[in-house]
């Protein structure tokens, strides 16, 4: 007996009512193991490798040795995976358990390349969590203003931060909760909200804190004695 079988390999198909695992154990005691010679079966794939060194397959990215960018061949067999190029093996890699992507592999023993895949996807959980944490008011309007999916929400998702990070966060707070109860979703829309609370409100900006240390470094000590710019030739008009 063959081991647990999906549902569809114990129903009848086609027109025959054949069924899959009745006709796999009357034909298993003709099957014949094949010598270790013989290559397994596998899928030939033929592949660009970007300018990062990746080579993409089943929506995962791996890396191909060497610096020079050539097409390559990409065979997937049951568990692994191996790149070719003219006949000359590069790397060979395991497949990753079923459902993973848009992951980058590297061969063991070498270190990650520091770049990223020229088509990788680009998610946003992580910006989304840090705005979600901070105030019930931006949880509020993420849900109200993410219906968007794919590139648009990842873009909005970004954009959304990186305005947080550069505005106070009591400032970004109030004026997310003024765009929830308008049902805004356009950042520049959000911004131009900033800066009427801003000028409403007369917020002054922190300035930024400054370590006068500076003045004990070696640098410092040095570049204070060099001599002064003249820039009195810019204050003069040549008149001809």
């Amino acid at each position: 007996m063959i081991g647990q079988r999906s549902e569809w390999a114990n129903r009848p198909v086609s027109k025959t009512k054949l069924i899959p695992a009745k006709a796999f154990e009357f034909e298993q005691s003709f099957l014949r193991k094949l010598p270790p010679y013989v290559t397994p079966p596998y899928l030939a794939y033929e592949r660009g490798t970007d300018q990062y060194g990746y080579a993409s397959l089943d929506g995962n990215f791996y890396w191909v040795p060497g610096t020079s960018r050539f097409d390559v061949k990409v065979l997937q067999f049951c568990n692994h995976v191996e790149i070719y190029h003219k006949r000359k093996k590069l790397a060979e890699y395991e497949l990753p358990p079923d459902g993973v992507k848009n992951e980058k592999f590297s061969p063991e023993g070498e270190p990650k390349s520091r770049y990223q895949p020229k088509n990788r996807k680009k998610p946003t959980a992580g910006e989304e969590r840090i705005l979600r944490s901070t105030a019930p008011e931006v949880n509020a309007y993420l849900d109200f203003a993410l219906t968007m999916k794919g590139k648009s929400r990842h873009r909005f998702v970004r954009q959304l931060y990186s305005l947080h990070k550069k505005t106070a966060l009591p400032l970004f707070v109030k004026a997310i909760k003024r765009a929830l109860k308008y049902r805004v979703i356009n950042l520049d829309t959000i911004e131009n909200i900033i800066r009427l609370l801003m000028r409403d409100s007369n917020y002054e900006l922190l300035l930024p804190e400054v370590n006068h240390d500076f003045t004990n470094r070696q640098a410092y000590l040095e570049g204070r004695f060099t001599d002064e710019v003249d820039l009195s030739v810019y204050g003069n008009d040549d008149k001809n």
